[in-house]
């Protein structure tokens, strides 16, 4: 009865993960627009969906954290506050990298930072927040990182951004699990209002006029609801009835259902020794969660 019950949750975290794996195919419906216009918009228009989605079935939990913000001492406000800031300049910057290398590198260097950014996470946290790794962890980030300098021989720039793209992610993660007390989607909202209070000047600046054309305005639609916010909600929503290691591990469906749209719906081309780094890396992925794996079958088991 107990896993018939965490069936909605697992669903919930599968269906995220495969709905931001074909994020690709609206952003390069995108592709003859600035990677800065796709941005601007997606955060306009994500703004006011998360702040309509809040307001209509979660005001108890922004009441919540409203009052939770004023009762906390000045110190810990502060601390709060840089570190919102801090994880929306890496959110702001990661979702401007990921759409320019989509756009203009190539999406298995999109799918390829997604595959690395929890390694990058865990790695961060054992340096940063001292967190415990056990010796095969160590191991299998050995074997991505032999699996990265790999890639970097046969194409430095498509590994390049990915690496640049995992680790801003990585890091806005480490900041955001340091932050404790608040609801996330409402962090989500505060950080999404921030980065439309930063990019507001240079959206002006580099103002043009709005685009006309209902192709561009339903792909941006599509993004702000459909691959942001809407699979954020599901993320949520699973990690009421599973951990978040279970979470971590399903979040690899994403990139290897970008890899394959990257290459069976996009053609994009794969050589042997991409292919081999490939599986390297998802071997030290599989290495990595070995813990994790063997505690699920042993569960299902019993």
């Amino acid at each position: 009865m107990v896993s018939s019950n965490k069936t909605k949750y697992l669903a919930s975290g599968v269906f995220a993960a495969v709905i931001w794996g074909f994020f690709a195919i609206p952003l390069r419906n995108l592709q003859g627009y600035p990677s800065e216009q796709i941005l601007y918009y997606r955060i306009f228009t994500s703004l006011l969906v998360i702040w309509l989605a809040i307001f209509l079935f979660r005001r108890k939990e922004l009441l919540a954290d409203i009052s939770y913000f004023k009762q906390i001492d000045g110190l810990k406000r502060r601390q709060l506050i840089y570190q919102i800031v801090g994880a929306t300049i890496l959110l702001v910057l990661n979702w401007y990298t990921f759409i320019y290398a989509i756009n203009n590198v190539s999406i298995k260097s999109g799918a390829f930072a997604y595959m690395v950014c929890p390694l990058i996470t865990a790695f961060g946290g054992f340096i940063i927040l001292k967190e415990h790794l056990y010796k095969i962890q160590i191991v299998a980030l050995v074997l991505a990182t032999v699996s990265i300098l790999m890639l970097a021989t046969g194409s430095l720039l498509e590994v390049t951004w990915s690496v640049v793209i995992a680790a801003l992610y990585a890091f806005y993660l480490i900041i955001q699990r340091k932050m404790q007390g608040l609801d996330k989607l409402n962090v989500l909202a505060v950080q999404i209002t921030i980065s439309v209070i930063m990019m507001l000047p240079f959206f002006i600046y580099q103002h043009t006029g709005l685009p006309l054309e209902s192709s561009f305005w339903l792909n941006i639609v599509l993004i702000a609801v459909l691959f942001t916010v809407f699979p954020l909600f599901l993320s949520l929503f699973a990690l009421i009835g599973i951990p978040s290691s279970t979470l971590g591990i399903i979040i690899y469906i994403n990139p290897i259902i970008a890899f394959a749209v990257a290459i069976i719906y996009f053609k994009e081309k794969i050589d042997p020794h991409q292919l081999t780094a490939y599986a390297l890396l998802l071997f030290a992925v599989f290495l990595f969660n070995w813990n994790l794996i063997k505690g699920m079958i042993t569960f299902k088991r019993n």
